[in-house]
């Protein structure tokens, strides 16, 4: 275990060193001086030169790079260039409103999606399992932005049970809060849990016609007794992936959901900065969500290590 273990540690350091030289790229070479952004067409040259050494837009990339990858090390992610304080502090406010609102999804999204794949591959290929089966095709194919707007014109607009956009804040309350991130969890987990509950239903009808699951029936236990004692488990491990990524999409991919409720998360965050050009602030939001991504697949596979042994002695 404790060579797996460094291994999957080894894959997620070098992940990150090649991550963080690719956005740091892909950034540095999209069109724009956030300098001449900031300062409009009619800005002198001096005051552009002054702004620029301010700002260590003078730097070479090189160094921009080591100061921005060492900051980060240490816990420093720079100072915005259009609100000018900290980035740390920016990621800090808004990560209040987007892990909360992954984890509602998530949660939501699993809910829905368990009891929904077990129950079509108990009923194999009877009404019951088209019917899930069809409603599940029907999530994947609707896009989460149009299903969120849906929700705002009947729950928001018509009905009035919730708001139509915005987050009033925890310190109203637990409640509250969650009152305020219903709707975009709803709009997050729907289209995730057509896609887990397929991926459950699959899983188990591979587990189901496995040797051990008819020498289990054999030996006395019903079709239910041994589904639960033995074939959910094993059908686990692809259920498992796809809970990490979905996770990391619901996390880094929540932007348009963002967007539409007006939440002050991490992905409007990067939205605004990627608008304003301010690329410290993208760099480091970004950087932070591909290290969340990377840590939750690193987490994922210490839950199959855990999950299915078989793993642990091939290494």
């Amino acid at each position: 275990m404790i060579r797996y273990t460094l291994k999957r540690l080894l894959s997620l350091v070098i992940s990150l060193a090649v991550a963080s030289v690719v956005i740091f790229t892909v950034i540095e070479v999209a069109p724009g001086d956030p300098a001449s952004f900031m300062l409009g067409l009619n800005a002198q040259p001096e005051t552009l030169a002054a702004l620029r050494t301010e700002l260590g837009l003078d730097a070479s990339k090189l160094e921009r790079y080591v100061t921005w990858i060492t900051g980060m090390l240490s816990g420093d992610f720079g100072t915005s260039y259009t609100y000018r304080t900290p980035v740390a502090d920016m990621v800090t406010q808004r990560m209040w409103v987007s892990v909360p609102l992954a984890v509602y999804a998530l949660a939501l999204s699993t809910v829905i999606a368990f009891p929904a794949g077990i129950y079509a591959a108990a009923r194999r290929g009877r009404a019951g399992d088209v019917g899930v089966m069809s409603a599940t095709q029907l999530g994947v194919a609707i896009p989460n932005f149009w299903f969120a707007m849906m929700l705002v014109l009947l729950f928001a607009i018509k009905l009035r049970w919730f708001s139509a956009g915005g987050f009033v804040g925890w310190d109203k309350g637990l409640f509250a809060g969650l009152h305020s991130l219903t709707l975009p969890a709803i709009a997050l987990a729907l289209p995730q849990a057509a896609i887990l509950a397929r991926v459950m239903r699959s899983a188990l009808l591979d587990v189901l016609g496995e040797d051990f699951m008819r020498t289990a029936r054999a030996k006395g236990l019903t079709a239910r007794q041994a589904l639960w004692r033995h074939g959910l488990r094993n059908a686990m491990i692809p259920v498992l992936t796809i809970i990490g990524l979905q996770f990391s999409f619901l996390l880094a991919g929540g932007i348009i959901i963002e967007q539409v409720f007006y939440l002050p998360g991490l992905g409007r965050l990067i939205f605004q900065s990627i608008s304003a050009r301010d690329l410290i602030v993208v760099e480091s939001v970004t950087m932070l969500l591909v290290f969340a991504v990377i840590f939750v697949n690193f987490t994922v596979d210490m839950a199959y290590a855990a999950v299915d042994p078989r793993l642990r002695a091939r290494t």
